[in-house]
């Protein structure tokens, strides 16, 4: 009998379901929207896309890539670049930070239920085999 209700209930929220969708209004007022939106933005940014100053730069940068990683230039045979500020603490934390995970997450505890449930097993396997000697010892 429990199976016919849930059945009847999951009839009745498919049929309510399928009523919503039915009175939902038309999907024509959103994509009208959505093109002259889009149309709006995609004029805008062809006029910011000129030869003239950007909104987002200032006069003597570099807007193009020059084909080198993150836009630097290789330094002369035998110069090395110079740390900033802020990379040794960054990678020190980073380096740390893995280590302690590392540890900590080998180091834990398991507390799993199939761990506890074994433990459980083997002392009740344990306890039954003492029994059994100590029953043919006597």
């Amino acid at each position: 009998m429990e199976w016919r209700s849930q059945t009847i209930y999951g009839a009745l929220i498919l049929q309510s379901l399928i009523a919503i969708v039915i009175e939902m209004p038309s999907a024509k007022p959103f994509s009208a929207a959505a093109g002259m939106l889009r149309s709006r933005l995609t004029s805008t940014l062809r006029q910011r896309g000129g030869d003239g100053p950007s909104r987002w730069t200032t006069p003597g940068h570099q807007e193009r890539p020059n084909g080198y990683f993150l836009n630097r230039t290789p330094l002369p045979p035998g110069q090395s670049r110079k740390w900033e500020d802020w990379e040794l603490p960054c990678y020190v934390t980073s380096f740390l930070t893995i280590v302690i995970l590392g540890v900590g997450l080998n180091a834990k505890p398991d507390l799993t239920l199939e761990t506890w449930a074994h433990q459980k097993a083997v002392e009740r396997l344990e306890a039954q085999r003492i029994l059994a000697a100590s029953d043919d010892s006597d």
